[in-house]
C-alpha cells in the first residue's frame, strides 16, 4: 500500500472506549476526542449509544454479544437491532467462538445472518473472530464463512480475551481470506504509531483503538 499519512490514519481509527465502568461524562469526553481527532468513527457499548450519538457527528459503532460472544443469536439481532435504532451505523458483533472451534460454519453463518436481517444492509457489520485463539488455517475458514454469512468486515479481537489482541500474521491471513472488497478490522493491543502503521500495510482498513490521540501523535 502507499505510504500511510496522518488523515488516513485517523480515518482509519474506531475511538473505542468499551469499558464495563465507563461513565456518562467519559462517553461524552471520548466523542469529543473523537471529534477533536477526526477519526473514522467512535465505538462505546450499546448502553451509551444514544448518548454517543447525540455527543458527536461522527459514525457511532457499537458492539453485539460483547464480549464472549456466547449469548444465543436472537439475542444478538436484537441487541443489534436496538443499537442501530438508538443511533449506531456501525455494528462489531463476536462470534460464538465454540463454533468456530467446532469448525460449525453453518451456525456461525446463520448467525450472522440472522444479526445482518436484524439491522439491514445499510449497517456495517463487522465479526470478532478472536484470532489469537486460532491456527491461519482456521482464522481463514472462519473469515470465508463470516462473509458467506454477510458480515462487512472481520476482526481480529475484542481486546478483552486472555489470548491476545491483534497480530501482524492474523492481519495478513485474514486479508488472504476475504480478498480486496471485504473489511479486515485489527483490534486489541494497538497503541503505537508504527503497530498501527504495520497493521494497515498488512491489509487492516480499520484499526480499533483506544490509545488513538498517542498513535496519531507519533505520525504528521
Amino acid at each position: 500500500m502507499d505510504a500511510v499519512d496522518r488523515k488516513m490514519l485517523a480515518q482509519a481509527i474506531d475511538h473505542t472506549l468499551l469499558a464495563p465502568e465507563a461513565t456518562a461524562a467519559q462517553i461524552i469526553a471520548v466523542c469529543a476526542e473523537a471529534d477533536q481527532l477526526a477519526v473514522g468513527a467512535v465505538c462505546v457499548s450499546p448502553t451509551w449509544v444514544r448518548l454517543a450519538r447525540q455527543s458527536t457527528e461522527i459514525p457511532v459503532a457499537s458492539v453485539v454479544g460483547f464480549p464472549s460472544g456466547s449469548h444465543l443469536a436472537a439475542i444478538k439481532a436484537k441487541e443489534a437491532e436496538l443499537a442501530v435504532a438508538q443511533g449506531a451505523s456501525e455494528i462489531d458483533m463476536v462470534a460464538n467462538l465454540s463454533f468456530i472451534a467446532n469448525a460449525d460454519w453453518k451456525n456461525l453463518e446463520q448467525e450472522i445472518a440472522e444479526v445482518r436481517h436484524a439491522v439491514g444492509n445499510e449497517i456495517v457489520l463487522k465479526v470478532i473472530l478472536e484470532t489469537a485463539l486460532w491456527s491461519p488455517e482456521k482464522i481463514s475458514l472462519a473469515c470465508i464463512h463470516s462473509v458467506n454469512g454477510s458480515a462487512n468486515f472481520v476482526k481480529t479481537s475484542t481486546g478483552f480475551h486472555k489470548s491476545g489482541g491483534a497480530t501482524i500474521e492474523a492481519v495478513e491471513v485474514m486479508r488472504a481470506a476475504v480478498g480486496p472488497n471485504i473489511g479486515v478490522k485489527a483490534s486489541g493491543g494497538i497503541r503505537t504509531t508504527q503497530n498501527a502503521i504495520d497493521m494497515m500495510k498488512a491489509g487492516a482498513n480499520r484499526i480499533g483503538a483506544s490509545a488513538s490521540r498517542a498513535i496519531l501523535e507519533g505520525i504528521q
